[in-house]
């Protein structure tokens, strides 16, 4: 039987010198380092992601696929300044750059904006991925259409995405009326925009739609409603995503209010809405932002490998 782990002993020792560089990282900031319950009562109402589920004795449990929901309840009673490095869990299918259990750095900066963040996290991934010869670039997610394809994708239609995919061999099973407007951007985004960003430094994307919002704060820019929000690459790698954070109590209740009818429209069993988490939002979140990295892609960066399992200490298959 197999029972070596997947990942060499020099790939064990880079992370444990990542790990520690993060937590020197924020130390100098005066980012305070918390933690928080894997296992809660509620779990994520995001369509995208779904939890996984413990059964104990009297109740059903979720691991978490983030620990944002109690680290923004420690923001709203005055925290300040926040991180946490942690284990955390989506149902999914593991391959080479997707693990079920993976590690997650997750902060939060009181009094910052979205693109003081973006600033942070590319000094912070320059010093975790060393060596990048080039420098950060900045790109809107509108101007990424324009430029790829001379498609507005505020000003669009499903149809016209739908041709610009068949144009691009980029066909689906069961047909074209599976997907709606922002399910032909995201097929678009990510399989022929993502694939041209440089692997030679970082791409930020900003300003997607307001219907790509999640929770981040909406705002208007050159006529259009964007989220504002970021994703960060090297190559065509997601590395992580940030906010600048949604505050309005009320604004947060839709908001997952909304995704879980859209769950139970989909016919999807999913986590119960978490009342604890919206309570807090009721009671004030500070201005913040926040960003959630995938600290083992990041490793995967580091040393160039190619596929999670020679990062990590056992492959999934393997735990």
């Amino acid at each position: 039987m197999e029972w070596q782990p997947s990942a060499g002993l020099e790939a064990l020792q880079a992370r444990a010198g990542l790990l520690r560089q993060v937590r020197e990282f924020m130390q100098v900031r005066g980012i305070m380092e918390v933690e928080t319950p894997a296992l809660s009562r509620a779990g994520t109402t995001d369509p995208a992601i779904d939890s996984l589920s413990v059964a104990l004795p009297r109740e059903l449990r979720y691991l978490h696929t983030s620990p944002e929901y109690p680290m923004k309840r420690l923001l709203a009673n005055g925290s300040g300044d926040i991180y946490q490095i942690c284990k955390v869990w989506r149902l999914d299918e593991s391959g080479s750059r997707h693990n079920p259990e993976f590690t997650l750095l997750e902060y939060y900066r009181v009094g910052h904006d979205y693109r003081q963040l973006m600033q942070e996290v590319g000094a912070l991934l320059a010093l975790l991925i060393p060596g990048l010869p080039a420098a950060p670039v900045f790109r809107e997610y509108r101007h990424c259409f324009l430029d790829t394809f001379g498609l507005d994708p505020f000003n669009t239609r499903p149809e016209t995405l739908a041709a610009c995919a068949a144009a691009h061999g980029l066909e689906l099973q069961g047909g074209q009326d599976k997907l709606d407007l922002q399910g032909w951007l995201d097929l678009l985004f990510s399989h022929v925009i993502e694939p041209g960003f440089p692997d030679t430094g970082l791409t930020f994307v900003y300003h997607y739609p307001a219907a790509q919002s999640a929770l981040a704060c909406v705002s208007e820019h050159e006529g259009y409603a964007v989220a504002c929000r970021f994703e960060v690459y090297l190559g065509p790698l997601e590395l992580g995503n940030g906010y600048q954070e949604l505050s309005d109590g009320a604004a947060n209740t839709r908001k997952l209010t909304r995704d879980a009818r859209q769950r139970s429209r989909e016919g999807r069993s999913g986590p119960v809405i978490d009342r604890r988490f919206l309570a807090a939002m009721q009671s004030g979140l500070p201005h913040c932002a926040g960003v959630a990295i995938g600290l083992d892609r990041v490793l995967l960066c580091r040393l160039g490998e190619k596929r999670l399992e020679q990062v990590i200490s056992f492959a999934w298959e393997l735990a």
